[in-house]
């Protein structure tokens, strides 16, 4: 892959106005150790004209999206505990290259390997505390005239509802098309509000606790090789799901796309990696909490604003109890978290350095609600949205002009791969 993708330029863009010269603290959600990582968006648009100017307006508009967001131009460091970004302008990075093989429709199904988008975002921040810009764009033109778009956020600066809105301003700035929302929206730092707070009861955080690896988990996603999966739910399936769900609980909850979907993804997942009966497996998932804290974060707040929602059993009872049962977990899970709940995780990972458990996880990301699919640069609306790389992490992804469709995308060792992806497309199976 390495001799596929060339790299033509590579230009430091600051901020085309005076910002601030400052350091800003980081928040404990922010400073957590498994957010110490690179979000990397790949946008993929069909054929464009006139490269030369599209190129010089996309560099122009991040350096003018870099002023209300001028800590993306800075640098984050360790500030003795938690973490802080020094802002001295230093600036964002924009490389571009060609492709001398790559089309548009090398995209329209997973990759062959993990890592055989890897080279769309050639700068691969392995530190992001080693002096790395924490905003790296990429621009490659493919083969056929296409366009791939791969955009890597520092996470502890920024989630995913707040890295999407900063590409929402990219966007429009890059078409000179600001809607009314843009113009009227804050872009606020405010980590203040998620400092510590006390504690009135210490609540249990099943996402943070350790269970016992019966199968050699740990060790098997790290030495079997990953395949990455690609499998699109549409309208009409995700509502055979909710059906399915529904005519085998208990209750009368009606049930969310996300949870049937999480729930059946999570179920195919457990069931294809043929794991002891009795080991503990968790799905994790982010859980937005700007308006479950008291008070609401203000809009256009862009740190990390999500806890993590744990839904847990036994192999045996999420094999047996069907999808009902898994679906009222994933419910369980995200009901759970309120204004209480969100300041002892907070107080958690400032305190005792909580982190996420490894054994018997999957962890599901929900990229299909952050408007990913309407970003236009002035290249069109993009023919594909994911992640650079497909890994061990599953992303619920948006499907261009298929606005109720979900993609579902995770890579899966390659001795469960073929009995996942039947698990996955045949519900009854």
């Amino acid at each position: 892959m390495g001799s596929l993708v060339h790299v033509k330029e590579v230009t430091v863009i600051t901020p085309s106005d005076q910002t601030p010269s400052t350091v800003l603290s980081l928040s404990a959600l922010d400073s957590q150790l498994f957010l110490r990582f690179t979000i990397e968006y790949l946008l993929v648009y069909s054929p464009v004209s006139d490269p030369v100017s599209l190129s010089d307006r996309l560099k122009s508009a991040l350096s003018r999206a870099l002023v209300p967001y001028f800590p993306f131009s800075g640098r984050v460091r360790d500030g003795g505990g938690s973490l802080e970004v020094n802002c001295r302008g230093q600036g964002a990075l924009f490389l571009e290259a060609v492709s001398d093989h790559l089309t548009c429709l090398d995209f329209q199904k997973a990759p062959r390997h993990v890592t055989s988008w890897r080279k769309l975002l050639s700068l691969n921040v392995v530190d992001v505390l080693a002096g790395a810009p924490p905003l790296v764009v990429q621009l490659t033109w493919l083969r056929d005239g296409g366009a791939a778009l791969a955009v890597g956020v520092n996470h502890c600066v920024s989630d995913g509802i707040g890295s999407a809105e900063f590409l929402t301003l990219f966007a429009e700035l890059s078409r000179d098309s600001l809607s009314q929302t843009e113009l009227k929206r804050k872009h606020l730092w405010d980590r203040h509000l998620l400092n510590p707070s006390p504690v009135r009861d210490s609540l249990n955080h099943p996402e943070f606790n350790r269970v016992p690896d019966l199968c050699g988990f740990v060790n098997r996603f790290n030495a079997e090789r990953l395949v990455p999966t690609s499998v699109v739910f549409e309208k009409q399936r995700l509502t055979e799901l909710k059906k399915l769900a529904s005519r085998l609980s208990e209750s009368n909850s009606k049930h969310t796309s996300f949870e049937v979907l999480s729930a059946h993804v999570w179920r195919s997942w457990a069931r294809s990696l043929n794991l002891p009966s009795n080991q503990i497996t968790k799905l994790l998932f982010s859980i937005n909490i700007r308006d479950r804290v008291k008070p609401s974060l203000p809009s256009g707040f862009y740190g990390n604003a999500f806890v993590v929602g744990c839904a847990q059993t036994t192999v045996k009872d999420l094999t047996e109890k069907g999808l009902s049962h898994a679906t009222m977990l994933v419910k369980q899970a995200k009901e759970r978290v309120g204004d209480d709940y969100v300041r002892s995780v907070v107080e958690a990972v400032s305190k005792a350095r909580a982190c996420p458990d490894s054994v018997g996880v999957l962890i599901l990301s929900q990229w299909s609600r952050l408007g990913l699919e309407r970003l236009d640069f002035g290249f069109g609306k993009p023919v594909h949205v994911g992640s650079v790389c497909c890994d061990r992490y599953c992303l619920l992804l948006p499907v261009p002009e298929q606005s109720d469709a979900v993609k579902v995308m995770v890579a899966v060792p390659s001795s469960a791969v073929d009995s996942y992806e039947n698990l996955l497309t045949c519900p009854n199976a």
